[in-house]
Formats: C-alpha cells, sequence, structure tokens
C-alpha cells in the first residue's frame, strides 16, 4: 500500500534535506531525466514526452526521458534507485507500481511505501466499457440486468490478469453480484481486436484504441471508470453516476526518489503543473485520449492513497493471490 499519511511525512521531511547546489534558484544546472517504466507509446510516456517537451523551455535544461520498461516496474525502479537523489532523476508512471504490484508479488525490489515521494499529479486517462454491437444491452443498467439473467455466459476482455481493466470490470461485478467470464489477452492490441471480432462481449479500453470502430459502428460505448464524464465522449455516462464514488481511470504523475532535496520537488513541481495547464498541452493530451489535470504532491499523495484502496478491494473481489 502507499498511504497517504506517510507520503505527507515523507514529503515534510525532505524540507530537513540539503538544498540542492546553487539553492532553488540555481537549479537545474543539467539535464533532467524523466524515467518510464514502459515501452514507448503508452499512456505514461506519451504524459512525459508532452509534459518533457514544454518543461524544459520552463527550467532552461534538457529534459530526456528514458524508457525502462520489464519486471513491472521494477527494472525502472532500479534505475532510479541507484542514481543519486539529486534532483534530476524522476519517475513518470501510472499508479500500478504502488498500488497494483505489491498485491501481484510478494516481493518487489523496491519499497512502494518510502522509496518515492509524489511530486505532480499530471493526467488521467478514463477506460470505456465497450460492447459488440450485437451484444444486446445498450446501457450499464441493462447489461446488469442482462448479466443477471444469463450468469457466466457474459464473457470480458482484459489486457491481462492484474490490469486496470479487468480489476475495473471486476469492481463491478463485485458491486452488482453478477458473474461475468474472464477473458485475459495480451494487451488491447489482441483485446479490442477480439471484442470487434465478436470473441468477447465486452470490455474496458482507451478511448484512442476504440473510436476508430466507435465511428464505424463496430463498437458501442456503455459508460466510462472515471469519477466525471469525458470530454472525449461527453454522452457516455459513467459507472459513478449508478454507483456513487467509482473511480479507476489511470492516473500518471511525477514522482522522485526519497531523499531529492525539497527545492528540486518543489520547483519540478510548481513547473509541471504550469506545463500541464497550458492550453497547448491539454490539446495534445486530448488529441491521446487523455484529460489534463495539473495537482501539485499533497493532492497527488492523496489520489494515489485513494487508488490503493480501490485496487485493493478489486484485486480481493477477483481472487487474485500474490505470486
Amino acid at each position: 500500500m502507499f498511504p497517504h499519511r506517510p507520503l505527507v511525512a515523507i514529503a515534510a521531511a525532505l524540507s530537513l534535506a540539503l538544498p540542492v547546489e546553487g539553492g532553488a534558484q540555481g537549479y537545474p544546472t543539467q539535464t533532467i531525466r524523466f524515467v518510464v517504466p514502459y515501452a514507448a507509446g503508452g499512456f505514461p510516456d506519451t504524459v512525459a514526452r508532452i509534459v518533457a517537451q514544454r518543461l524544459q523551455d520552463k527550467v532552461g535544461q534538457s529534459v530526456v526521458i528514458e524508457n525502462k520498461p520489464g519486471a513491472n516496474g521494477a527494472v525502472a525502479a532500479a534505475a532510479i534507485l541507484s542514481a543519486p537523489a539529486d534532483g534530476y532523476t524522476f519517475l513518470v508512471t501510472d499508479g500500478s507500481m504502488f498500488s497494483i504490484n505489491p498485491k501481484l508479488y510478494s516481493k518487489l525490489p523496491y519499497d512502494p511505501a518510502k522509496d518515492f515521494v509524489p511530486v505532480a499529479l499530471v493526467a488521467r486517462a478514463p477506460l470505456f466499457l465497450a460492447a459488440h454491437p450485437k451484444f444486446p444491452p445498450n446501457t450499464l443498467a441493462e447489461l446488469v440486468a442482462y448479466a443477471k439473467s444469463n450468469p457466466g455466459r457474459v464473457n470480458y476482455g482484459s489486457s491481462g490478469i492484474g490490469s486496470t481493466h479487468q480489476l475495473t470490470m471486476e469492481a463491478l461485478k463485485a458491486h452488482y453480484g453478477i458473474n461475468l467470464v474472464h477473458v485475459p489477452f495480451k494487451g488491447t492490441g489482441q483485446s479490442v481486436p477480439a471484442l470487434v471480432g465478436g470473441q468477447v462481449e465486452v470490455l474496458w479500453s482507451a478511448y484512442p484504441s476504440l473510436a476508430g470502430f466507435v465511428k464505424d459502428g463496430r463498437v458501442k460505448l456503455l459508460a466510462n471508470n472515471s469519477a466525471q464524464r469525458s470530454p472525449l465522449a461527453p454522452d457516455v455516462p459513467t459507472v459513478a453516476e449508478q454507483v456513487p464514488g467509482f473511480d479507476f481511470a489511470p492516473i500518471v504523475g511525477v514522482l522522485a526518489p526519497a531523499g531529492t532535496p525539497k527545492a528540486a520537488i518543489d520547483r519540478i513541481a510548481v513547473e509541471v503543473v504550469a506545463v500541464t495547464k497550458m492550453p497547448e498541452t491539454g490539446k495534445q493530451f486530448a488529441a491521446a485520449g487523455i484529460e489534463a489535470v495539473g495537482a501539485g504532491a499533497d493532492e497527488y499523495a492523496k489520489a494515489i492513497s485513494e487508488e490503493n484502496a480501490r485496487m485493493a478491494k478489486a484485486i480481493e473481489a477477483a481472487g487474485i493471490k500474490p505470486e
């Protein structure tokens, strides 16, 4: 788990750390690294690249992206934790390293609660509940009623066991007491074509993976998993409209290794939030199916804590045990 209070305590303790060389006004004096624990092209990588592009203009130094995929974030964590905590190396990731991994793996090469501190919450990317056009239900309520009338006869696809896509559906199943059969795939590159081809009847996926199929009528959208409707598809209702507090939209933010000078964290936090709130950034995000947020360390810590609690319940409902 990644509880809110310890994070805030750690962030406060950083105020006692030695200042960045030259103080806040002189920082940064060299290239900043954004380490992403996934291959290029995904949600966190896209966020990192869009933010880095404008952040370097703000801070007067290059901001480079280093993709370190592998071992569910362990490779990226090792790269960051082996580097000096000097304000020049940051992690840009979704919450799975902190909310899902501790529940899937009995041993991790990093401590989710102690090794990283939040800097800024950047963006979210809601997932949409999509169905094959021949699937009878056209709304979430109809899906629930249909599933109750046909227990175990509706299957759903996901991007894999332990993915946010699966856990969103498992949370939905647990709330409504319905029985849908899970069919895991290796990413949306497999699951969405399976939906279009009729191998599965429903699934959760990000909007860019579905938009083209929605436009030509090969997929229909029933709901989204964020706390509020998405400007990407404003006519699609949220699950939260029927289930208050339901929010499984993945979030991405910037974190620093514990021990990073407070002056560096504060400077990067301020500039990242400013960059995120630029209209041009919002347009770039929207084109990639991403919603800009732009919030500081305290709000990010709170968001991580809340996400951890939701994911823990969904993992328990799914019956997933740590390896």
